[in-house]
């Protein structure tokens, strides 16, 4: 492929991932304010009136915009530009990672799950079921019909990602009698062990638990609560997923290999 043309593609799956980003931006605030994902089109929260086709276009419109409501001049977050410029990276990193391929496919609707869930988690601190067991099943489906998976192998990192996490979970609770990790984010790692197989779950595992902590720490810090501060875990683990579709087998099958010599 000639640079010019590889330079085209790239162009494209980052425009369509802000695209994918601002549908994100829909998805999240439809889950709060329990309206159809579908229908009706976008409106501002504040007044209510419908915003017009070219006051949409991804990260764009935010700064023409001057951050405001073109109508009742309300701020619009920052939130917006950022999700539809985090996706468009990560769908520029995913086309160069994998190129055009069956396997695409699969991680770009992935890595739209994880931004959604990702930012409603750290919202309300719940990573909600129609996102998780979705997604699945989708990764369940996605490795019979792509010939770059192995259906066992999906099926291995679902047991992995979600029965070794909740029996831990379980064994938690009976000793202290109160939740350790959640049942979403226990469902979160099914997902990805569904579309990115069983030898990836340690990697993630090490990477939240790493990043999550110090995260913690500078939280309690912050924090009033000091020692009670709660964080949620689910972006930590959406991270770890990331880095490991991305470029982390490498690391994690040599994680794997130190622990478990000749298993490959």
């Amino acid at each position: 492929m000639s640079d010019s043309i590889n330079f085209f593609y790239m162009a494209v799956f980052f425009i369509l991932g802000t695209i994918l980003g601002s549908f994100a931006n829909v998805a999240i605030y439809r889950y709060f304010s329990g309206e159809s994902l579908w229908w009706p089109g976008s409106k501002c929260p504040s007044c209510q009136t419908p915003i017009k086709w070219f006051d949409l276009i991804p990260i764009i419109s935010w700064f023409v915009l001057s951050r405001k409501c073109r109508k009742c001049q309300t701020p619009i977050s920052a939130q917006y530009p950022l999700v539809e410029f985090v996706m468009g990276i990560l769908f520029l990193l995913a086309y160069l990672k994998f190129g055009i391929s069956v396997s695409l496919i699969e991680i770009l609707l992935f890595f739209l799950g994880l931004v959604i869930v990702s930012a409603i988690d750290l919202k309300v601190y719940l990573l909600p079921d129609v996102y998780t067991l979705s997604g699945l099943a989708i990764g369940l489906i996605g490795s019979v019909l792509n010939p770059e998976r192995s259906f066992y192998d999906a099926l291995a990192g679902v047991l992995l990602g979600g029965g070794f996490p909740w029996f831990v979970a379980y064994l938690y609770y009976l000793w202290r009698k109160e939740e350790g990790l959640g049942g979403g984010d226990i469902k979160l790692l099914a997902w990805m062990g569904a579309v990115l197989g069983w030898q990836a779950i340690p990697f993630i595992m090490i990477v939240a638990s790493v990043v999550g902590s110090l995260a913690g720490l500078w939280a309690m810090r912050h924090s009033e609560k000091g020692l009670k501060t709660v964080i949620p875990f689910g972006p930590f683990l959406s991270l770890g997923a990331l880095i490991y579709a991305l470029g982390g087998q490498y690391l994690a099958h040599l994680y794997i290999e130190f622990l478990l010599p000749g298993l490959f």
